[in-house]
């Protein structure tokens, strides 16, 4: 399954993470159902835009892009969704990819040499179908006229095989509305389009074509093969993609350009393209050029990232536009978040904390109104995960809020705190607070695709064994909660904040965004480039000076930077590529996180000495606070990060790095 891949010309803001949390959302779920699920993600970096970008930054296109897209996978790491594959179209097997795709292509017969004079709009990188002067018809802005020798892709050629392939599986396009926006299109006849330019020298050239290069929906569509293999992609087995997940304003691409692309190639072509709506703000998309996007960072450090992700698949239904509003978010995380599951969670947990020696109950006979919400929470089961395979996200969560108020209603009713001490009310007591407790184990495993880190505090809280990733979601039934687990510690979920406070602070926090000086400008290193902790390293949190700008020993001096032993290391969490470290500087034991999972095995870790800078700002990662960050170097085209290390066993620990 993929995201779009995302042009490298401005930062993330929250529609781009809307596309990615439900794409992280889907894996989740369907890794939950036993499927062994690759997320691909990625950036497109190529075209007049990133030469006009870089040239106005002063910097050569390799490294504005390798900037751009370090902030947007740090991005995607900081907030816990990253994908299993993160593709950049500079990245070389992608390069050879698309220069594969179009020697097949061209070898059936499909390319074939010409001239185009049309207009284009750099801002959607295509040709438009307007005369000079006039405005792109999709998003209003300017054209220009341009003129060049091309390669032309006959797309003329599949429209009777694209509205065959259509009607052949009627799900292929989704949700109906844009599949009859497509068959409109390719029924009113299909016209060959030109997929190099000789006007662009940024992008992945022609072999021996030159001045030829692919242009941007070649090259950036042929990412999602070349993500899992591209050429070799039989051996990985992953394609055809089942999923292609995209926002409804590249739709054509995906349905009309790409499967032409690839019958012409004679490779499988995906299983489903599923176009989502826009997150409207003020009633207009966001876009960076009318200046109100939002960004998911401050949201985050303010509310949780869970919160955003309910928000964003509660307030929206999967497929229409969704409207974003500070007030409304806000609103959601008290009244359905603080007072639903955490006040569930938490009011359940102290009564069995304070009447069952804080293990689960052991229930007795069983009364009409507990039969009545068993079967209201089985019933649930089978409507969210209805819900869940046609992508019903927002009525899935309305589906596992109204179990959760019924819960509460049972709770109130029964008032299990009333009760005496007899024989009989104790076991009722106990009937009644295992019944509650089942219902929160049913949700907590219902709601975690979409909110993995509070889900996995309550699975704790519950004193289940292993991760709730690792519950069979299809296997989920009534009665499976085991009475005498011990419960473990209770931490916080949900503390209802003030509205006003809240929304300040988030407003507060998106000017500075908005105000800080580009990445580019600012020079953040790539993520993992110089170091593998946080804050640092996955996050872009770190700025540095540019390669060829020279900074005084002051600026240096200020950077502390001490030799530690690390005493700990342990996975955490829901988060595959970070580690929890705690590291001996000396003077103190500090917790660090380090971007580094994927690469260190954490028990061979321990009593390791590494350098560390220890004079950063504290920052939470995945909900875990980090005090420092662990150097590395950034070895080979994938950045692997290895850890500066002192095999001298003389190093005092503590000792300053100058």
């Amino acid at each position: 399954m993929t995201t779009p891949i995302y042009y490298t010309n401005g930062l993330p803001h929250i529609g781009h993470t809307y596309s990615t949390i439900v794409c992280d959302t889907i894996r989740r779920y369907k890794r939950m159902c036993g499927y062994d699920v690759v997320m691909t993600t990625g950036t497109d970096e190529h075209g007049i835009n990133v030469e006009r970008s870089a040239k106005k930054a002063g910097v050569p296109e390799s490294e504005f892009v390798a900037k751009m897209a370090a902030q947007w996978k740090a991005l995607w790491d900081e907030l816990g969704i990253a994908a299993d594959e993160f593709i950049r179209t500079t990245d070389l097997k992608h390069a050879h990819t698309v220069q594969w795709l179009f020697r097949q292509c061209r070898e059936n017969g499909f390319v074939y040499p010409g001239h185009y004079t049309g207009q284009y709009c750099i801002y959607d990188n295509n040709y438009v179908d307007v005369k000079p002067g006039e405005a792109c018809p999709d998003c209003g802005r300017p054209t220009e006229t341009v003129t060049e020798p091309n390669y032309f892709f006959k797309l003329s050629a599949f429209q009777k095989p694209l509205l065959d392939w259509y009607a052949k599986h009627p799900d292929f396009i989704q949700p109906e509305t844009r599949k009859n926006e497509i068959l409109s299109f390719v029924e009113g006849g299909l016209r060959d389009l030109s997929i190099t330019r000789t006007t662009v020298r940024w992008g992945i050239p022609v072999p021996g074509e030159e001045p030829h290069v692919f242009y941007v929906w070649f090259d950036a569509l042929t990412a999602y093969l070349s993500a899992v293999g591209g050429p070799n992609h039989e051996k990985q087995g992953y394609w055809p993609a089942d999923l292609h997940l995209v926002g409804k304003e590249i739709i054509r691409f995906h349905a009309v350009y790409w499967p032409a692309f690839l019958m012409a190639a004679g490779l499988p072509l995906p299983k489903q393209i599923w176009a989502h709506g826009w997150l409207l703000m003020d009633s207009a998309k966001m876009s960076k050029s009318l200046g109100n996007v939002v960004r998911p960072l401050p949201i985050v450090h303010v509310l949780g990232m869970d919160a955003l992700r309910y928000y964003l698949l509660r307030e929206t239904v999967f497929g229409q536009d969704g409207n974003f509003s500070y007030d409304a978010l806000v609103t959601r995380y008290n009244s359905d978040l603080a007072n639903g599951l955490g006040n569930l969670a938490s009011r359940t947990a102290a009564m069995i904390e304070k009447n069952c020696d804080g293990k689960i109950p052991k229930p007795g006979a069983r009364l009409p109104q507990d039969d009545e919400l068993a079967k209201v929470a089985q019933a649930t089961i089978g409507d969210v995960l209805e819900q869940y395979g046609k992508l019903g996200f927002s009525r899935a969560l309305e589906q596992i809020w109204a179990l959760i108020a019924a819960a509460d209603k049972y709770l109130t009713v029964e008032k299990p705190w009333a009760l005496g001490e007899s024989a009989d009310e104790q076991t009722r007591r106990s009937t009644v607070l295992w019944t509650t407790a089942e219902v929160l184990r049913i949700v907590t495993v219902l709601v975690h695709p979409i909110l993995p880190e509070s889900t996995g505090k309550v699975w704790a809280l519950l004193g289940q064994s292993g991760a709730v990733s690792g519950v069979e979601i299809e296997g989920l039934r009534w009665g499976q909660l085991a009475a005498g687990t011990a419960l473990g510690k209770s931490q916080a979920l949900f503390p209802r904040i003030e509205r006003a406070e809240a929304i300040e602070r988030m407003e507060s926090m998106e000017r500075e965004e908005q105000n800080a000086p580009s990445p580019v400008a600012a020079s953040t290193p790539a993520a993992g480039s110089s170091a593998a902790g946080a804050p640092g390293a996955g996050t872009g949190a770190a700025a540095a000076p540019a390669a060829n700008e020279k900074i005084g020993i002051e600026d240096f001096a200020k950077v502390e930077m001490r030799v530690g032993q690390i005493k700990t290391a342990e996975r955490i969490a829901g988060a595959d590529k970070l580690l929890k470290l705690t590291v001996d500087i000396g003077t103190e034991i500090r917790q660090i996180c380090a971007g580094i999972a994927q690469f260190y095995e954490p028990e061979k870790l321990i009593g390791r000495k590494v350098g560390v800078v220890v004079n950063l700002a504290p920052r939470k990662l995945r909900g875990v606070e980090s005090n420092g960050m662990v150097l590395a170097a950034a070895v080979g085209p994938e950045g692997r990060p290895v850890l500066v290390g002192f095999p001298d066993e003389d190093v005092e620990i503590g000792a300053r790095l100058k």
